[in-house]
């Protein structure tokens, strides 16, 4: 007889990506983001954080202040990284599992890569420009999107 207690599809790769967002260096918010295919196979990984070759050191993590002088310019979004991480084929069809919703930018990619649905944590700027703006370019495209509701389970793990 199997186990009862395994976790499900959703819960694996919402997991994964929290997971993920714990990789990055942002003190305000880490977001993690997985991709996988129609067969629940994970495609690639990503979270926030500096271009490669940019050093978490060296560039600002400020959200306020002059442009240049803030995290907005430089950093690389989870959703980007992990479309950015891929090297396999196309995209086309697969889900994305981010700890926030996306922004504009990140739509455009998740778009154009032809990702099918966005299962989402949080929608904390949902009244924002930005996340309006996305919402209305993925019902556009015919991308469906979802909010991951919590289940309440808990996994430890120890490192």
């Amino acid at each position: 007889m199997k186990r009862a207690d395994y976790i499900s599809w959703d819960e694996y790769f919402m997991g994964i990506a929290m997971l993920s967002a714990k990789r990055s260096k942002d003190p305000n918010t880490g977001v993690g983001a997985c991709i996988v295919d129609c067969d629940n196979r994970i495609l690639s990984l990503g979270y926030n954080g500096m271009p490669f070759g940019c050093s978490d050191d060296e560039y600002p993590w400020a959200r306020e202040g002059a442009a240049l002088d803030t995290k907005y310019l430089y950093v690389c979004h989870a959703e980007l990284n992990a479309i950015l991480n891929y090297n396999g084929g196309s995209l086309r069809g697969a889900r994305v599992y981010v700890t926030l919703f996306p922004c504009n930018e990140c739509t455009k990619a998740i778009i154009q890569k032809g990702i099918s649905e966005v299962i989402y944590l949080s929608d904390k700027y949902a009244g924002t420009d930005s996340t309006v703006a996305s919402k209305r370019m993925l019902t556009s495209a015919g991308v469906k999107y979802r909010k991951y509701d919590p289940t309440g389970k808990h996994i430890e793990l120890e490192l």
